[in-house]
This record gives C-alpha cells, sequence and structure tokens, in this order.
C-alpha cells in the first residue's frame, strides 16, 4: 500500500533551503513527503513549526521516526505559521537545510522551568564543541543559533540568558512555541522525542551570508502603568498605580475592563524601558479575579508605559529593506512572529498587507508566543535571519 496523498507544497531557495508546508492533518504522508525531498536535496537537519489543531507532536514523531530515521531535526507547535503563501493557521511547515551549505547540532533541555540555569550554560557550551566536531575543516563556516522554548514554561527569560551567555560571540535568536490563542499547551520536538516544559538550541554553520534582525511597530507615550501588586512566578499582575490591574489598565486605554482582550492588548501594547531603549511587555490574558496575566516576566516596582502602534507594513518593509541592502538581497528569511503582531494586524485590517509582504520577501516560520533575540526575550515583535545568496566556489 502507498499510503495517503498529501496536498503539500515544496518550495527551494537559492541558498539551498526547501520548505514543505502541509495544510492536511495526515502526519504520515507528510513525513513521507519529507523524507522524499531529503533524499532530493541531502538534507541531514530540519525545523518543524505546526499547529496542534492540525498535528499531534507525538504522531509526528513517530512517523518521522518511520520515514526519515536519520533526518536531525527540531521544532515546536505555533499559535500561526508563515509559509512562502504568507500568514496562515491550521497548517505544518518543515524547513530542510542541506548538508552541503549547513551543519547543524541540537539539543533539548527538559524541566526548564525548574532547569538551574548553570546547567543551561553548560549544554550549550557541550554544543558548540559538538558543532566543532562535526564541522570538521569547515570550521571558518559562520555560525548562528535558534532557540525554541515552551511558551508556557514562564522561563524564557532565564532560559535566554542562560543559552546567550554560553555562546560567547554567536548571534541567537528564536521564538516561544505557542498553541493558538488557547493557552493550554505547547508542544516540542526534537530528534523523534516530543516535550513540554523544555527549551531547544540549535546551532548552525553555514557559508551562506546571513543577517539578523527584529522589527517593531511602537512608540511610546506618556501613560505610566507602575507595577504596585505582583506575582512574578506566575507573571500575574494584581494591581497598578495602586489600583486593579485590568482596570487601571482599561482606563489608561479609553475601555472598561469588560472590554479587554486580546484584541485590545495587541493594539495597546506596554513597554519598559532597557539600556534605552524600550522592550514590549506585552499581556496575555484578563484572569476572573481582574488581574492580568503577562507574556514577559514581570515584577513590583516596574514602571511600564503605555505605546502606540505605528504603521505594521510600513515599518516592517523598511526594516527588511535594510536587511536586503546589507546582504546584497534576501534570498530567504526564517522569520518568529509574535501572535500579537497578527492580532493587531487584523484590528487593524491590514493582515492581508503584511501577508503579502512576508510572502514577497520570503518569509517562512511561525507565530509565536515570545521571541528571543540575543540576551532579550521579547514581546510584539519579528524577529529573524535573513539568508543571501551562497557564494559560488572559487
Amino acid at each position: 500500500m502507498g499510503g495517503a496523498t498529501l496536498a503539500s507544497y515544496q518550495t527551494k531557495y537559492a541558498c539551498g533551503l526547501v520548505a514543505i508546508t502541509c495544510p492536511d492533518a495526515d502526519a504520515d504522508a507528510f513525513a513521507r513527503q519529507v523524507a522524499g525531498c531529503v533524499l532530493e536535496t541531502g538534507a541531514e537537519f530540519a525545523l518543524f513549526f505546526f499547529s496542534r489543531s492540525q498535528m499531534d507532536a507525538g504522531q509526528l514523531c513517530q512517523a518521522l521516526r518511520r520515514h526519515a530515521p536519520r533526518l536531525h531535526h527540531a521544532g515546536c507547535s505555533t499559535a500561526g505559521e508563515i509559509t512562502p503563501e504568507g500568514l496562515v493557521d491550521g497548517q505544518a511547515i518543515a524547513i530542510l537545510f542541506p548538508a552541503d551549505a549547513f551543519t547543524a547540532v541540537s539539543t533539548m533541555v527538559r524541566d526548564i522551568s525548574s532547569a538551574g540555569m548553570a546547567d543551561v550554560t553548560r549544554r550549550v557550551e557541550e554544543l558548540r564543541r559538538a558543532l566543532a566536531v562535526r564541522q570538521g575543516a569547515a570550521g571558518d563556516r559562520q555560525v548562528f543559533a535558534l532557540c525554541f522554548i515552551d511558551g508556557l514554561s514562564f522561563a524564557e527569560e532565564a532560559a535566554t540568558s542562560a543559552i546567550h551567555w554560553g555562546l560567547d560571540d554567536i548571534p541567537l535568536l528564536g521564538g516561544s512555541a505557542g498553541d493558538g490563542l488557547d493557552f493550554g499547551q505547547t508542544e516540542l520536538i526534537s530528534n523523534g522525542q516530543a516535550a513540554t516544559d523544555c527549551a531547544i538550541v540549535v546551532l548552525i554553520a553555514t557559508d551562506v551570508p546571513f543577517e539578523i534582525f527584529k522589527a517593531d511597530n511602537f512608540v511610546a507615550t506618556s501613560e505610566k502603568l507602575v507595577v504596585t501588586a505582583s506575582e512574578p512566578s506566575r507573571r500575574i499582575v494584581r494591581e497598578f498605580n495602586a489600583a486593579g490591574a485590568a482596570q487601571e489598565f482599561a482606563g489608561a486605554i479609553g475601555l472598561s475592563a469588560a472590554e479587554l482582550g486580546p484584541l485590545s492588548f495587541a493594539s495597546h501594547p506596554v513597554v519598559v524601558r532597557v539600556g534605552g531603549e524600550h522592550y514590549c511587555r506585552s499581556i496575555q490574558k484578563v484572569n476572573p479575579d481582574g488581574s492580568l496575566t503577562f507574556f514577559c516576566a514581570i515584577d513590583d516596582g516596574i514602571v511600564l508605559t503605555i505605546a502606540e502602534p505605528k504603521g505594521m507594513v510600513e515599518s516592517t518593509r523598511r526594516t527588511l529593506h535594510e536587511v536586503g541592502d546589507k546582504l546584497g538581497g534576501i534570498d530567504v528569511i526564517l522569520g518568529f512572529d509574535c501572535v500579537l503582531r497578527r492580532l493587531d494586524a487584523q484590528n487593524r485590517q491590514v493582515f492581508r498587507d503584511v501577508s503579502d509582504l512576508y510572502a514577497a520577501n520570503r518569509v517562512i516560520g511561525f507565530g509565536t508566543y515570545g521571541e528571543q533575540y540575543r540576551s532579550m526575550h521579547l514581546n510584539q515583535t519579528l524577529t529573524g535571519i535573513a539568508f543571501g545568496q551562497r557564494q559560488a566556489a572559487e
């Protein structure tokens, strides 16, 4: 028996990367399609990003063990996907890295919410040594790091800092695994294993030129909110300015507490000033007691500022243009895009424009519960790595 057929789409890029997108909920057929592409391209590593509404992580891992047992891989569940066609929901995407252009090693750190951060740093240092062994004579390639972290672990800040510490000067970026807008459970996969409450670190060496970047679209206003009561371990704020958190935030943006929801949080981000720059500290949800749960770390005494979004399409286009200038042209971008940017784009009726912009600039990746960029855990940003054209061998 040949098994089920698959409605999948394959996109090949000049640098060697191949994207396979799958709108069907058939992990076995998807894995067989990936296995066929592995034989064609010589890929030894792949990333997988998938909607939990469409594909079970455990079933995907089992299928990959059956059909592509030698393929090293990593990935996670999403809050939306970015395919060559633009922004979608309820799909899966595989990104294959051919071995002649990319050398990859990865590790999974389990129980990340309780893991010692010194152990995380040590694991990263071990991974660097493993990459050096794998590269051998090609050790002069440039290296970048990716990380994927359970977006409901409350551990992204500490884990990102620990990973960055172990990388020395290797640039880091990544995204927090998502679960649509359900916020129930995220899943991560690594070399045939599925897990929650974990982080995956990937080191990739390549001779393809690349640039990492981040893009946001907000400016701070003069409206301040001081955290006066919180539960940092759960990222919950109970009071702003000595008043109920939901009520105080709603008043600051001209709404009632009953009107608060994902769209209002996406359209009215709050930011914190760190080292002369503002970073978003996005709100995830309103709790029944009127407190607010955040996507990022929070604590008493932190001063948050209400921010006003600026034009998402134009600000993102400008950033991508600058990246393209540095590379001499963009071949493909691996991108990690906050779910709140997607919601804000829908609310402002520019979703199709953003989707078309991503497609035009060959962005592939997934919607996140948070983004990692160098040593920082961020919200409401697009972080990414842009690849240029591979240089011809002399």
